[in-house]
């Protein structure tokens, strides 16, 4: 069975970290650009990270530069958030596409092949 699998939400405190899994059954991750994307209450998803199957290029939106990195180990890929603030609480979603480079994936708007149900995070003292 074809899926995606997101595990590592929870609740934390501002400040906090978290390291979100996105396991993947039924295809190889390294043929496709695997992508986090988020969803809090009232707002559009949006992209948060994104690897390509190589792994060896990365994009993450602006709201993460310098305190998240993505990366992959074997088949599940993994995204690391650090100094997390209120405002990160969403549901978090990993899905997979074979022909989007990470910048386009990330820009939203596009099919992807994959998805996954999601885990929530929230931020909160």
């Amino acid at each position: 069975q074809l899926q995606l699998v997101e595990s590592g939400g929870g609740l934390v405190q501002p400040g906090g970290s978290l390291r979100l899994s996105c396991a993947a059954s039924g295809f190889a991750v390294d043929s496709y650009t695997i992508g986090w994307f988020r969803q809090a209450p009232g707002k559009t998803r949006e992209g948060v990270s994104c690897i390509s199957g190589s792994g060896l290029s990365m994009h993450y939106a602006d709201s993460m530069k310098g305190r998240s990195t993505i990366f992959r180990d074997k088949n599940t890929v993994f995204l690391q958030v650090n100094n997390l603030k209120p405002e990160d609480t969403a549901d978090y979603f990993c899905a997979a596409n074979k022909d989007l480079g990470p910048l386009r994936m990330c820009a939203g708007g596009y099919d992807m092949d994959y998805w996954g149900k999601g885990t929530l995070v929230t931020v909160s003292s």
